[in-house]
């Protein structure tokens, strides 16, 4: 399942390791203009699995189901869960700027993390499909609390998702220590957490907003822009926690010196 029980593809692009790393906006747009095709392709996938998700919503909501959300958050988000990792673990690399040829690494990671992503896709899912529902289905006779706790939720949903779906292509880890994890890293890098989650809400707040005139934003950033921007916020914090680029650079060595 993680990437630590990889081996390295030796050819592809790659900088001086000895290079500082660029920060915020030019790092952003360094790796954007390296590996955008990467992450469009990767999100591509993602977004085509997340239909039967999205589809499946959809119908619950005009037909005010409570049913076929349930079975369309379980189902939908283990159906797009495996291309939810993939894409996080095309992100992750591009971060650590890891060489490699990306449907090489994809598919080699998707085989890993598939079993383990499953789960995480259909609680997330579920939870994901419940507050959608309701947030739909507000009336202005309910309590004005209502807005605030769904607003609440999907924050704390949102904030830990990226936690856990990033664990999952990276570490060989339990679902139960996986989420003991995210929990820790929430709370432990609070402004980290809350600047990723900031630019997920922002994206889908305005897709939402102006859909469907927005659907052309979907189709170009999918899933892979408000992903390689919560990336960004949080990767120092995984990296501090897992040692990430630590182990990697031992296995590269070691990987390297093997004949």
């Amino acid at each position: 399942m993680p990437l630590f029980n990889m081996h390295y593809d030796r050819p592809g692009p790659g900088v001086n390791p000895d290079t500082p790393r660029k920060k915020g906006a030019a790092r952003f747009i360094e790796v954007l203009g390296r590996d955008v095709s990467s992450f469009w392709l990767a999100s591509f996938l993602a977004v085509v699995s997340a239909l039967p998700f999205a589809l499946g919503v959809w119908f619950s909501v005009e037909t005010h189901a409570i049913l076929p959300m349930l079975v369309a958050g379980v189902l939908g988000g283990m159906i797009a869960a495996p291309q939810l990792c993939g894409l996080q673990d095309t992100i992750l690399r591009s971060l650590r700027d890891e060489p490699g040829y990306w449907w090489v690494t994809y598919r080699r990671a998707w085989k890993r993390n598939a079993k383990a992503s499953l789960l995480p896709g259909a609680l997330g899912g579920v939870l994901l499909a419940t507050q959608i529902f309701s947030a739909l289905h507000l009336s202005t006779t309910q309590s004005s609390l209502m807005p605030v706790a769904l607003l609440v939720g999907g924050i704390l949903l949102a904030g830990l998702a990226q936690y856990i779906f990033a664990q999952v292509a990276l570490l060989d880890m339990s679902f139960g220590g996986i989420v003991k994890n995210a929990v820790f890293l929430f709370l432990g890098y609070l402004p980290r957490t809350l600047l990723g989650v900031v630019w997920q809400l922002l994206y889908w707040g305005a897709v939402a907003l102006f859909w469907p005139i927005s659907s052309f934003v979907v189709i170009i950033a999918g899933f892979w822009l408000p992903s390689l921007l919560s990336l960004m916020a949080i990767y120092p914090a995984l990296d501090k926690s897992f040692h990430i680029e630590e182990t990697i650079k031992k296995m590269r060595e070691k990987d390297l010196q093997e004949p």
